[in-house]
This record gives structure tokens, C-alpha cells and sequence, in this order.
């Protein structure tokens, strides 16, 4: 069959929106209405006839509404394939009416996990009845149509419903019973049993934004939401402005904005970022200052970059951003002055959070590798004085040690092997991924000669910087690479074999040097 009229529908909604405005188009269609609690109510003071779900079974509602569409006289009506002789019959012989429509949403069971409510309220928000009669609906779609979102009600509104219309309400019907049991067994895992790692992780996405392309054009992509409450982000951000954003646009806006949110209560802060790296970062007393500060560190490498702040984007900054070619610009907001720069830049990508994520939240990341997924916690590491420790014979003066902590939080975000070189709240050069460390600190100081010779200035800024190493220096080679350019203070994970060795060169170059006790691997 491939349209079928519908005669008789069971509407049973949390979510009301537009339920009483269907249902009325329905009855003028001559559609029978069958109702269950809130709902019924709903519909009957709207002025519609409705039929109980207690009138189909010849049971009433019992267990405080826990059982009420669990039985033979619904789900018959759901499951009966209505040209096979022998479910008609059993459909006759026990006076089994078919329903043709389904209108079912569930239990708010995410959102009464996101107000912080006690378990036993929890655990009364999980829906039974209502994914049973969804998945019997979307089982027999051949027949029933399901309707699980008001934005498809216009659908089944004309009274009937045809064959392809099903087969499509059916698949979102089971994602939607896909995802409201995963958000169910990912709140058993985590927040009642306090598992890590729980042996099925639930894993589900939503709301697709297909993309251009993915990192290269003969790649697809889209940009999937979390299940139910989020981190403000990037996929949450409203855009105010510019192109459609690729996927290359995403992830480098993302690690701007992990990276920014280090600083969510810091001075005015600004980092730009490249290819996923960090190539200038600043903090100072003005966003507009902090900017110049960090586009001074690598000018050629911010030229089509993503820029993100930790304030709202003044005009000032605004016009200063719009001196070169930028990407995308992550604020938490912006002011109408600045929004009004941007709009003459039509291409340039402006997003606004309204917020920045915690950078100390929990949480897991994950990564596919051929034959399944690699899981781990986030890395929310942060340092605390008790675990700093001066490893050398001389200690770092205050302005170094104010280095050596901002020089760390970048290297944090920075690919391995990672060295950054900062000074006065400012990145001075920036070395990342490199297959040694060597390289990394060489490159790192290579760049901030190129930006003094790009900026006239009469010596690099690593002249008396401090130098971060997001691991262990396994040689003295890169801290000596590292005195060559002019630092004179180092913070570095430390647990090396040779840690002796390296710490006698850096005494030996008059350094004062920092172990952490932890290390930020980033790759």
C-alpha cells in the first residue's frame, strides 16, 4: 500500500507545541482522536472529542500513569499488517481497531538530567510507553505513520500518508528512541555508576550541517551536534556574519576557542591560531593591544587565520582585525560599532558564544583509528604552585615565572613536540610538531627573529623569555637551542633519564628552570 488514509491517530505529547492545532485539523478531516493524560486533557479544552486510551484497552491508567499503552488492543493496532489474512483475523476475533497515526514525544528525561534533579525524578522521566509505541509505529511504517517532532506535523495533516513519507518518519522515529536510550544509558554509565569507561559507550550525534567538503575538496563532511545539553562552542555559536564555514573553519575555530577560554578570566586576551596551532597569543590591557601583540609574533602566518578573544570584540580591535585577511573571528560578543566594521568584510566569518567553556571541565575526547575509536579524558590538567619546582640553583624572578606559567598554557595547545618561547604576556615564538624537540625549539626561534627583523625591532623577543616544552627535554640539545636564543628561563615537565644532565646545562647557562610533574602531549 502507498497512500493510506489516516482514520484513526493516538496523540500522546510531553511537548505540546502544535499538538491541539493538529489534532483540530484532523478532526475536520473526520479523524477519530485517541489521547493519553496531559494531553487528552489538552485536546478536551480545546473543545475536541477524544477518546481515552482507557476506552481501547478496558483498563484505566494505573502505577501513576506508569502503565497505561502497554497492551494487546494498542500495539495490535500498531503491529497488525492489515493485508495479512491472519492478522486480520486475530484483528477481528479480539476487536483490535488499527491506529494509522502515531504523535509521540517523550519524557524530558535530558532536560530533568540538566536541572540537576534527584534520581528518583529521574528515573521516573524514562519514557516506556512511549518509545514502545514508536518503534511498533516506525516498525510498521508500511502501514502506521510515526510522528516523534512538531516540525513534521504538517506532514500527516492533509489525513493521509504515503509510502515514502513513512519510510522517512520511521527513520527519524528510531533515531529519536536511538538517541533518548542513549542519553538514558550515558546518565547510568556516568553520573549514577561513576564510570569512566563504561563497556557500551553511547555515542550520539545530531542535527547535521553538511559542509562543502571536508579537509580537502574530494573529502565529505558534516558538523554533527551533541545529544542533549552542550558546552557552549563552536556548534553552538550564533553567526553573526560571512561565508558558509568549512570544516577546516571549524576545527581551527575550535582549538582558538579551547585555547582563549585558558585566559576566560585573565587580562584581555587574544589568540590566533593556523592549521589548528596557536602562531600568536597576548595577553595586555586592551584587546586591541593584545591583538597587535599577537599578530606581531608570526604577521605571515595570521594572514588567513582564525582569530579568538576573551572579551566582548570592541571597535578598536575590530578594526584593526580587518587590516589583513582573516577567517573567522570566536568572541563571547561584540558590540554594534564592531559588528558594523565586519559587515563591510562580507566574507569574513564573525561567531559569537555568549559564553567560554570551562577549560578545567571533564569529559572524554575521541579519535578513529582503523577498526575502532581510541577514548580518552580531556586534557583539563593545570598547574598549582605546590606543583612547581625549581630544579636549578637559581630561582625565577616574579616577571619570569608570570612567563613560564602564560608560556605553558599555550604549549598545552600547541601540536608535539611543542616549544613556545613567551615574554611579557605575549608569545614570542611558537614551534609545533615537529618529529624532535630540537627542531621545534630552533624553528620556534628562527620565527621570532623573522618577526623582529618584520617588525624593526633591535633584538627578538627571546632575548629574556621564557621557554615552555610540553614534555621532557631527553637531551640537553633543545634547552641549549634555547639558551642560544636568549632565554633565560625554562618550564618543562621533567622525568627524563637524563634530567641531571639537563639541569647542570641549564645552571651552567645561569637558567632558572621549572618542573611540572605533568606533561601536555597534543597530537
Amino acid at each position: 500500500m502507498t497512500t493510506i488514509p489516516i482514520k484513526r491517530a493516538l496523540l500522546s505529547v510531553s511537548d505540546k507545541t502544535g499538538v491541539v492545532d493538529l489534532a483540530r485539523t484532523l478532526a475536520g478531516r473526520g479523524v477519530e482522536l485517541v489521547s493519553t493524560g496531559g494531553t487528552a486533557k489538552a485536546l478536551r479544552d480545546a473543545g475536541l472529542d477524544v477518546r481515552d486510551v482507557s476506552d481501547l484497552t478496558g483498563f484505566p491508567e494505573m502505577m501513576d500513569g506508569r502503565v497505561k499503552t502497554l497492551h494487546p488492543m494498542v500495539h495490535g493496532g500498531l503491529l497488525a499488517v492489515r493485508d495479512d489474512p491472519a492478522h486480520a483475523a486475530a484483528m477481528a476475533e479480539h476487536r483490535i481497531g488499527a491506529i494509522d497515526l502515531v504523535v509521540v514525544n517523550l519524557y524530558p528525561f535530558a532536560q530533568t538530567v540538566a536541572k540537576g534533579a534527584e534520581r528518583d525524578e529521574i528515573i521516573e522521566n524514562i519514557d516506556i510507553g512511549g518509545p514502545s509505541m514508536v518503534r511498533s509505529a516506525a516498525k510498521n511504517h508500511a502501514y502506521v505513520a510515526i510522528v516523534t517532532d512538531p516540525a513534521d506535523y504538517a506532514i500527516v495533516a492533509k489525513g493521509e500518508t504515503d509510502l515514502a513519507e513513512r519510510k522517512r518518519l520511521a527513520a527519524k522515529a528510531f533515531a529519536a528512541t536511538a538517541t533518548y536510550d542513549a542519553m538514558i544509558a550515558s546518565w547510568f554509565g556516568f553520573a549514577d555508576q561513576r564510570e569512566l569507561f563504561p563497556a557500551t559507550l553511547p555515542f550520539v550525534l545530531q542535527a547535521p550541517t553538511v559542509l562543502r567538503y571536508g579537509e580537502n575538496p574530494h573529502q565529505q563532511a558534516a558538523f554533527y551536534n551533541h545529544a542533549g545539553p552542550a558546552t557552549p562552542g563552536i556548534g553552538q555559536a550564533r553567526q553573526v556574519q560571512g561565508k558558509e564555514l568549512s570544516y577546516n573553519n571549524l576545527n581551527d575555530a575550535d582549538a582558538a576557542l579551547e585555547l582563549v577560554s585558558e585566559f576566560r578570566d585573565a587580562a584581555p586576551s587574544c589568540v590566533i591560531v593556523k592549521h589548528a596551532n596557536p602562531c600568536g597569543v597576548a595577553t595586555a590591557a586592551t584587546l586591541a593591544e593584545a591583538y597587535e601583540a599577537a599578530f606581531a609574533c608570526d604577521t605571515v602566518s595570521a594572514f588567513g587565520g582564525i582569530i579568538a578573544l576573551n572579551r566582548t570584540l570592541d571597535a578598536a580591535t575590530a578594526r584593526a582585525i580587518t587590516g589583513i585577511f582573516t577567517e573567522v573571528v570566536v568572541a563571547p560578543d561584540a558590540d554594534e560599532e564592531a559588528i558594523a566594521l565586519f559587515a563591510a568584510k562580507k566574507n569574513l566569518r564573525l561567531l559569537l558564544t555568549g559564553a567560554l567553556p570551562d577549560p578545567a571541565r571533564g569529559g572524554l575526547t575521541a579519535k578513529s583509528i582503523t577498526g575502532g575509536w581510541l577514548v580518552q579524558s580531556r586534557d583539563n590538567g593545570q598547574i598549582t604552585d605546590e606543583m612547581l619546582k625549581v630544579v636549578t640553583k637559581r630561582q625565577p624572578t616574579a616577571q619570569e615565572l608570570a612567563d613560564c606559567r602564560f608560556a605553558w598554557t599555550v604549549a598545552k595547545h600547541v601540536k608535539s613536540n611543542a616549544i613556545v618561547y613567551a615574554k611579557d604576556g605575549s608569545t614570542a615564538g611558537v614551534g609545533a610538531g615537529q618529529m624532535n624537540r630540537l627542531e621545534s625549539a630552533r624553528i620556534a626561534a628562527w620565527k621570532a627573529k623573522d618577526a623582529a627583523d618584520k617588525a624593526g625591532w633591535a633584538a627578538p623577543r627571546t632575548i629574556g623569555s621564557a621557554v615552555a616544552s610540553d614534555a621532557f627535554f631527553p637531551f640537553a640539545d633543545g634547552l641549549l637551542a634555547a639558551v642560544e636564543a636568549g632565554a633565560t628561563a625554562v618550564i618543562q615537565p621533567g622525568g627524563s633519564i637524563r634530567d641531571a644532565e639537563v639541569i647542570a646545562a641549564a645552571d651552567e647557562a645561569g637558567l632558572a628552570m621549572i618542573f611540572t610533574g605533568m606533561r601536555h602531549f597534543r597530537h
